[in-house]
């Protein structure tokens, strides 16, 4: 059995993914940016409920995609995240932490703020610039939330283990990336 913790994460659209990994690319140190961009909804939910972690994801993904609202910058101390808002997105999570409780981590059972990080590992002082740079700049936006895309820690590195688009209830599931 493969005993690696698995990660879940928001599949936004693809114009919304290229901005937030180019800002990546750009501000995340070299080196240090393993991941693309990506919207964490739980950071390592045990292997040995992937079965069931799978057949709830199908479960919920039976809904349409829908909007999410880029709606800030927030430090992170250390870097710099994009502030996202969706009631739906919220409820989404809310249901799959219900379901999931028994086996949350701690860092996985506290209260969800959803976010994309474009930069992280760096000094204070050069966090604090970035978000005064892009706070500058800022224009609110929206994204689409596609699907739930679920991953495999490797070390590093994370590894693809199935994708689960939004559609309307009763269409053909689609996966894949």
């Amino acid at each position: 059995m493969d005993d690696r913790p698995l990660i879940l994460t928001l599949r936004l659209d693809t114009a919304s993914r290229e901005r937030f990994d180019a800002l990546r690319r750009t501000h995340f140190p070299p080196g240090r940016n393993r991941l693309a961009a990506h919207v964490t909804l739980f950071h390592a939910l045990p292997a040995e409920h992937a079965d069931a972690v799978r057949a709830d994801l199908a479960d919920v993904a039976d809904l349409a995609p829908f909007a999410v609202e880029v709606a800030g910058l927030r430090p992170l101390g250390r870097g710099v995240a994009y502030v996202l808002r969706s009631p739906e997105l919220d409820a989404l999570r809310a249901e799959l932490a219900d379901r999931w409780r028994p086996w949350l981590t701690p860092q996985d059972a506290q209260r969800f703020s959803a976010h994309v990080t474009v930069q992280n590992k760096v000094s204070p002082a050069a966090a604090r610039a970035l978000l005064d740079e892009l706070t500058a700049g800022f224009v609110p936006g929206t994204a689409r939330a596609e699907g739930l895309d679920l991953w495999r820690y490797a070390g590093g590195p994370w590894e693809f283990d199935g994708g689960y688009g939004f559609r309307p209830p009763g269409a053909a599931a689609v996966t894949g990336s």
